[in-house]
């Protein structure tokens, strides 16, 4: 029970975490970007249309193609959520919108766009039920290590993902290398401290946030097309990815904007919203306060920080903050 635990607890994790590290690298260039959530339904959807029209073109899904299936639809999500981030980064960098209006209009664009072409896609299926299925592709995703079940309780929790799970944790920690210990890393922390003195440094802010905040939307997207592709099993619902952007984006507040600790803690968030499926006798109202303890657990973790006050510790000083050159 301890070992599904774990095992359901990562699962669960992993699209949190892609989030999570798509958003710190945004913020860490100022840019605070609350369509998060709607940029993972972009790149879901997207990669559904991909896989969608990959699987109508063949005349039965034993000629599927392996490297095919799992890569256009990679190419979709990829160009989908890197389509969303470049309409963030237009409207807050170069027009200087408001930030967290602009992130609030993209989750709830995004919001709309997955379920308008996740009904039309329904619809052209054909399918009886509210949601299409691509399971043809999502066994291409969901591909595991053959040799995982033979070693026992350390292949269930380490060796039984598929190669997104493990793309996602690469990912963190090549992130958190970047930003700690390489010369962009460093430019971009102090694009996102005081852009003034990066600019005056001969830092060019204004490339180093469009390249972060769109790198960024481009991991989340992929956020999207693992809960579809592998959580979900290649099923496609409308609004079927629930409140997971928003706890992504309350991951980056608990991991104090590192992508290496949003590993540990995307796996403590998983565990916390289904740690009420495995409390026998648990009433509905108990159910749905148990759902409540990532967001408990990220209030606690920001009053501690607030309190302790450690640099290190803190959002970067011009998060959410337009900068307009001629301002200096």
């Amino acid at each position: 029970m301890i070992t599904a635990f774990i095992q359901r607890a990562v699962v669960q994790g992993i699209p949190l975490l892609f989030g999570s590290t798509g958003e710190i690298l945004t913020e860490k260039s100022g840019n605070l970007n609350l369509g998060i959530p709607g940029i993972m339904y972009v790149g879901g959807i997207s990669g559904v249309i991909g896989a969608f029209l990959y699987e109508q073109s063949l005349t039965s899904p034993a000629e599927i193609n392996t490297l095919l299936a799992v890569l256009i639809p990679t190419l979709s999500c990829i160009a989908g959520s890197l389509l969303a981030g470049l309409i963030y980064s237009f409207l807050t960098i170069t027009l200087r919108a408001n930030q967290n209006v602009t992130g609030l209009a993209l989750t709830t664009f995004g919001v709309g766009f997955g379920n308008f072409f996740g009904g039309s896609l329904i619809k052209l299926s054909g399918s009886d039920m509210p949601s299409i299925a691509l399971t043809a592709t999502s066994n291409c995703f969901r591909k595991t290590l053959p040799f995982a079940d033979n070693l026992g309780w350390f292949g269930e929790i380490f060796l039984s993902y598929s190669f997104l799970a493990y793309t996602a944790i690469i990912i963190a920690l090549v992130s958190s290398y970047v930003l700690n210990h390489t010369r962009v890393g460093l430019q971009l922390r102090a694009v996102g401290e005081s852009p003034t003195t990066a600019d005056a440094a001969g830092i060019n802010v204004g490339a180093y946030k469009y390249i972060a905040t769109c790198i960024g939307s481009v991991i989340a997207g992929l956020g999207g097309l693992y809960y579809v592709m592998d959580y979900a099993c290649g099923v496609w619902s409308n609004d079927g990815f629930g409140d997971r952007g928003w706890l992504a984006i309350a991951l980056v507040i608990f991991a104090v904007w590192k992508p290496s600790v949003s590993i540990l803690g995307s796996i403590l968030f998983g565990g916390l919203f289904i740690i009420h499926n495995y409390i026998p006798n648990l009433t509905v109202a108990a159910q749905e306060l148990f759902k409540m303890l990532p967001y408990v657990v990220t209030i606690a973790v920001l009053l501690i920080v607030s309190m302790r006050k450690r640099r290190e510790s803190q959002p970067p000083e011009s998060l959410g903050q337009s900068y307009f050159r001629e301002d200096r």
